[in-house]
């Protein structure tokens, strides 16, 4: 897969290497001559080039990656490079990073972006998670709301432990994803039993949130 980065600060460096090592290929673009630091992934493609500039794209070849990933600083860059990539080029998939949360609700599919990284947001959702067993922690949106990435962590008297992951009658429009168990990542079968302690993944739409938390949670419901 190929993935251009727009933004080639200690983030969007980081993202590359980490691409990298997984096969994929990966074009670094930074307007800042002091950014262009190939020793330090060298592997990646460099172009010393503003990426809000549509000639700018052209020589970065935009129409041949399946993924952009805007992580530069600046938010109304990276608002101006997810646009362009989704409308000029057709980018199948199209990641911005969110400096700034006052600006979390700029970053959507008006903008062409298919996901929305905010770093604040992130952690405190960690921190949450750390602290509220039983509660549903949201850790990213998708597509303009439309659909979140939630955790919710099983406390032992969870009214779902011991059942089968496919007798659950989940809500509508939620998907189990992933149950985290003592440090592995599962893919869950129906047949597979819910323990106390398991971290479950879903990815849902904001209307069932409340459903899911009623229906895995030992909180007593209203």
């Amino acid at each position: 897969m190929r993935v251009t980065i727009a933004g080639a600060g200690a983030v969007g460096r980081s993202i590359a290497a980490e691409l990298l090592e997984n096969g994929h290929e990966v074009l670094l673009i930074d307007i800042d001559p002091h950014a262009i630091k190939i020793d330090s992934v060298p592997r990646a493609e460099w172009l010393l080039a503003d990426a809000c500039e549509i000639s700018s794209l052209d020589e970065a070849g935009l129409n041949s990656c399946q993924v952009v990933i805007a992580a530069s600083g600046d938010d109304k860059v990276n608002l101006v490079v997810s646009l362009l990539a989704k409308t000029e080029y057709g980018v199948p998939r199209v990641v911005a990073r969110v400096n700034h949360p006052k600006n979390e609700w700029l970053f959507n599919e008006s903008w062409g972006v298919d996901v929305a990284v905010s770093t604040p947001r992130l952690l405190s959702a960690l921190v949450e998670e750390a602290v509220s067993v039983g509660d549903l922690v949201r850790l990213m949106t998708f597509r303009q709301g439309q659909a979140n990435l939630v955790e919710l962590t099983l406390a032992e008297d969870a009214p779902v432990v011991g059942q089968r992951a496919g007798s659950v009658p989940w809500p509508v429009d939620s998907a189990l994803v992933a149950i985290l168990r003592e440090g592995r990542v599962l893919v869950p079968s129906a047949d597979d039993p819910l323990e106390a302690g398991d971290e479950l993944l879903f990815v849902a739409s904001q209307e069932v949130e409340q459903e899911l938390t009623e229906l895995l949670s030992a909180h007593e419901r209203p």
